[in-house]
């Protein structure tokens, strides 16, 4: 609050693709994607549409009880998606609530399996979740964490893959293949009272944007399989494409117990959130006895009109071909960027799908505890809206980036990195 106080927020009044406008008419690029949740743009007109329809059909019917064609639709079509892998879909608004529904789903499931001892839970080192009290639980990052302490049910924690610790003569699997041990004797010490292993597949985003590679989630799998241990995906901010493929996990070729997906699912326009899980996990819930059901509701579940965006979103993905598109915009921007990646106050430049960040060197701690609020504010002056984490700068830009749009970015990317640093 005393920062804005310096730095007013900024007022927007509309926004057109992948701009914002702000009340005296100035513009920016939104190149976060509003905290990576517009994935067409501002105003997209097919998606605005949809919902124009919608409203006149049908704007809220709970779901205690009730059901409605816009959740059914997307359901059946997010269970084809993982080729009925999963076939069941829990809704909910937002991502913390799709993570708090998972640990609490994989809790009860064992419960209802007669192993109640069952009832701890393991998230890597600085993976974020969520910040309600469940989902903090299993975050490791300590702005959001270390005042609730008291309040949360501690979660073990073990190592990230994040390649950036890589010692020296090691490459980026063996620090894969450290983390994987660490979890294993996790699992060895605890494997009869754990109920599952929260990962975020390929990207841990608030954390830093700490990047793995795939054989690292199939490592993760087979550990769940062999000591009996759910596996939930966290795919809220890596989920809907965002790493190349419509699922995170798809670049593994696995697919995990539980899957949590927001953010981009609704294309940025309403707060949607689901859990996707198997029918085994189902079947533990299927029972006369009303305690054997899985007792949590929103108000707001499965909302139509929220739905509905999904399923527009969907068929934008379908009609446009989206994910082979990104491939061609990915490969644009990372050759837009090289000027930034030879700037030598940049570390550890790395890139998955349509997700690019890097670390700048910021050796003055005074500095390097301002160095976002002083980037974000110098991005606004060049039309830009990027918001760094510490001293990591992130691009997650909509997919409906252009040419002249990529060109811009990386230009004035380039400028605020100048600006900044040389401050």
């Amino acid at each position: 609050m005393q920062h804005h106080e310096a730095t007013p927020p900024l007022a927007i009044a509309r926004g057109a693709g992948g701009w914002l406008y702000d009340v005296q008419g100035r513009r920016y690029f939104d190149a976060i994607s509003s905290w990576w949740v517009n994935l067409f743009g501002h105003a997209n007109p097919r998606i605005n549409e949809a919902l124009k329809q919608q409203l006149d059909t049908l704007e809220h019917a709970m779901l205690a009880g009730l059901t409605h064609a816009p959740v059914v639709e997307l359901s059946e079509k997010l269970s084809a998606m993982t080729e009925h892998k999963l076939g069941h879909c829990f809704y909910a608004s937002d991502g913390a609530s799709a993570v708090e529904i998972a640990l609490k789903m994989s809790f009860h499931s064992w419960r209802n399996q007669g192993s109640p001892a069952k009832r701890r839970f393991v998230c890597l080192e600085r993976g974020y979740h969520g910040e309600t009290i469940g989902a903090l639980g299993v975050t490791d990052v300590p702005i959001f964490r270390d005042t609730y302490e008291r309040l949360l049910q501690p979660a073990l924690r073990a190592m990230s893959p994040d390649g950036r610790q890589a010692r020296e003569g090691e490459t980026e699997l063996d620090v894969g293949r450290r983390a994987i041990g660490d979890l294993e004797t996790l699992f060895q010490a605890h494997g009869e009272e754990i109920c599952a292993v929260i990962v975020e597949p390929l990207v841990q985003c608030a954390g830093g944007m700490a990047m793995h590679g795939p054989g690292y989630l199939r490592a993760v799998r087979m550990l769940c399989d062999r000591y009996n241990v759910h596996m939930i995906a966290d795919e809220i901010a890596v989920g809907c494409g965002r790493t190349g493929r419509f699922f995170a996990c798809e670049h593994a070729a696995i697919w995990p117990d539980f899957m949590c997906l927001s953010k981009g699912i609704s294309g940025g326009y309403l707060p949607l959130s689901l859990v996707m899980t198997r029918e085994s996990i189902y079947q533990n819930f299927y029972n006369e006895n009303v305690a054997y059901g899985f007792l949590h509701s929103h108000s707001y579940t499965g909302n139509p009109l929220a739905c509905r965006a999904a399923l527009a979103s969907l068929e934008i993905f379908a009609q446009d071909n989206i994910l082979a598109a990104n491939l061609t915009r990915a490969t644009q921007i990372t050759k837009a960027l090289e000027e930034i990646t030879a700037h030598e106050d940049v570390r550890h430049f790395r890139q998955h799908g349509m997700i690019w960040a890097f670390d700048v060197r910021v050796p003055d701690p005074a500095l390097a505890a301002t160095f976002s609020r002083r980037f974000f504010a110098a991005g606004l002056r060049h039309e830009l809206l990027v918001r760094p984490i510490g001293t990591t700068v992130y691009l997650m830009p909509p997919y409906i980036i252009n040419d002249e749009e990529i060109t811009l970015v990386a230009e004035r990317l380039h400028s605020v990195l100048r600006e900044v640093v040389l401050a």
